[in-house]
């Protein structure tokens, strides 16, 4: 029991600084990748004028997205707005064609929707790989007091 107690403990340990080491680097890496985008938060963000570059600054740029595109689009998001539109000319007014049927173009305010999906998608993955980074960091530290319990209990028996 004293032999597999200790054994255990040096995994764990080991396991744990492995896991410490993997969820620092999984920071870092996320900053210096998010942060040389030098990606300034909007003035009417909730966190304004700042360089996105932590997961607080990454979720008020995301926020601050999709509110713009909301705006944009009159509160409708891509699913809400139909694939193509009625064509207008430069003053306004509704064309048709021979047969008095409007003329149909795509939608560009979707394609405004596809850019904010893509830009947002992004900042939140940067958000989920800090609370995954966090969650490594923190089962490393488990599994190094796990080591460390499995230690103390070898030399009892």
């Amino acid at each position: 029991m004293k032999k597999i107690l200790k054994i255990a403990s040096i995994l764990a340990i080991i396991a744990g600084i492995v896991l410490i080491v993997g969820g620092v680097w999984g920071v870092k890496f996320t900053y210096k990748n998010v942060a040389q985008e030098k990606i300034v938060t909007t003035p009417d963000s909730s966190l304004p004028n700042r360089l996105v570059s932590g997961p607080m600054t990454l979720k008020a740029q995301a926020d601050v997205i999709r509110e713009h595109t909301l705006k944009t689009t009159g509160g409708k998001t891509y699913a809400e707005m139909p694939r193509e539109i009625q064509k207008v000319d430069e003053k306004g007014n509704a064309l048709f064609n021979s047969k008095g049927e409007p003329l149909m173009g795509p939608n560009t305010a979707r394609d405004l929707w596809v850019t904010a999906t893509t830009l947002t998608t992004a900042l939140n993955l940067g958000i989920i790989t800090y609370a995954f980074s966090g969650l490594i960091i923190l089962f490393g530290l488990v599994s190094i007091m796990t080591g460390y319990v499995f230690s103390a209990l070898s030399k009892k028996y």
